[in-house]
């Protein structure tokens, strides 16, 4: 982050919103909000004076809640740039910030701002959500205090987490001897629609478990899941190791219920091991749900603003899952992570440079070229009715008022030429070059006359 943020070549715009997206390769335009910060970024030195006094304190959303933050603040201690952000949501205008703040950077006064980018390609890499594991009520996660996500975990795992890297049972803050993992939640389930598998959580589960076991030796965990999926070079050893050098225990089956004992809040996690065809009744300290990958609810607004496809999944659609997985039917925009569908690091890291190579070429070129089989309008005959807009994919087709009335224009470098606003169109007004009607009539009259003239 600190060597993308140096580069001389690099811009990069923080606590900012994509506002409106138009245009087409080599002539996008991005409308970008910066929201305000009430700090200026030019001054802010990231020393931590303001924080030091600031009298509010509020759950941190860095550390899902686990810990708390200020009412100005940075995300996490590495943040890049380490610029404080005041939350006017929680900051009571004491103004003892601005008394600290050796650099004055502090302005109350600051309005957001609006910034437009001319750009010619664009890479979308917005990534993910964590599933709200509150929907698998039967887990009792939000009810029982004990249950927790992986990601909570990560934070605590984490040194420089809230809890200086020691798990804890959020209930009393005891270290936990027995913990049990519940694999694929939010993840192959068609309850919450959610059929796919989101392919980190085997491996993530793995690894805490390890590092709960190297932390305390003598503990006990439980892995519960449906199938592990080590697909990954080396995956299947670490697989391996966790059963054999670590003890980690692993039952092939997915927990139907979890009761929670009020008095000491230990928890009943009730499953069926498939294998020894036996129900299992383990009481355990903790229980960590490795909950999926789901899309960003944003995903959506932000797809209809660059004319994208959103899969089944919910995730950004590529052009071919196979033949062109970081490219989309929009030429120009590519996409790579998570926002594609679920991935580790390693595929991440490879499709961000497919990505970055994909919109590279064009750029380096200098030029585009099309196929010329494109949708014209007929302006004589259009009417203005605007279906040929509605049924076109690629929002290629504008209008421009003329004599009155509206007339269908056609962006040829947005088109692809797939004839939708032709087939729909009630006039006639919207031809395909090369395809025109009259062109495919006398296609259709000629084979009629060959067909006449052989059977005489």
């Amino acid at each position: 982050m600190v060597t993308v943020a140096n580069h001389p070549n690099v811009e990069v715009i923080t606590y900012a919103e994509i506002k409106e997206i138009s245009g087409y390769i080599g002539n996008f335009e991005v409308t970008v909000e910066k929201k305000v910060r009430y700090v200026d970024e030019s001054k802010c030195t990231g020393c931590g004076a303001c924080a030091a006094v600031c009298p509010i304190e509020v759950p941190n959303e860095f550390d899902l809640g686990l810990g708390t933050r200020k009412a100005i603040y940075v995300p996490f201690p590495q943040a890049v740039p380490l610029i404080y952000t005041i939350d006017k949501n929680y900051c009571i205008d004491c103004r003892l910030c601005e008394g600290a703040c050796g650099p004055e950077a502090i302005d109350f006064n600051q309005e957001p701002k609006e910034i437009k980018l001319k750009v010619g390609t664009i890479i979308t890499a917005t990534g993910y959500d964590e599933f709200d594991a509150t929907l698998k009520e039967e887990y009792g996660y939000g009810v029982y205090d004990n249950v927790i996500t992986t990601l909570e975990l990560e934070r605590m795992i984490n040194p420089a987490g809230p809890t200086g890297g020691h798990e804890i049972r959020p209930s009393d803050g005891k270290h936990p001897h027995r913990t049990v993992f519940i694999q694929c939640v939010g993840s192959r389930d068609l309850k919450v629609g959610n059929p796919y598998c989101s392919r980190i959580c085997c491996m993530f589960a793995l690894k805490n478990a390890q590092l709960m076991k190297m932390h305390d030796p003598n503990s006990e965990v439980y892995i519960c899941y449906m199938d592990i999926r080590s697909f990954g070079k080396g995956y299947e050893e670490y697989y391996q190791r966790a059963q054999e050098q670590f003890g980690v225990k692993f039952i092939r089956g997915r927990p139907g219920t979890i009761i929670e004992d009020p008095e000491t809040k230990n928890l009943i996690v009730r499953v069926e091991d498939t294998l020894m065809g036996e129900v299992l009744e383990i009481e355990a300290d903790l229980v960590v749900l490795s909950a999926g990958l789901v899309s960003r609810p944003e995903t959506k607004n932000l797809a209809k603003m660059m004319g994208l496809d959103i899969s089944p999944d919910g995730f950004l659609k590529e052009l071919h899952p196979k033949l062109a997985p970081v490219n989309t039917k929009v030429d120009g925009i590519a996409i790579a992570g998570v926002v594609q569908g679920p991935k580790d690091i390693p595929d991440t890291v490879a499709q961000a440079k497919g990505a970055a190579s994909a919109v590279a070429i064009p750029m380096s070129k200098g030029e585009f070229n099309i196929e010329m089989i494109r949708a014209l309008a007929d302006e004589d005959l259009c009417g203005g009715c605007e279906i040929c807009g509605a049924m076109c994919p690629y929002n290629a087709i504008s209008y421009k008022e003329e004599d009155g009335h509206l007339i269908a224009v056609v962006d040829d470098i947005a088109c692809k030429g797939c004839g939708s606003c032709c087939g729909a169109c009630p006039s006639g007004a919207m031809q395909l070059r090369y395809y025109r009607d009259e062109q495919i009539i006398s296609i259709i009259d000629g084979i009629f006359e060959a067909h006449q003239l052989v059977n005489h």
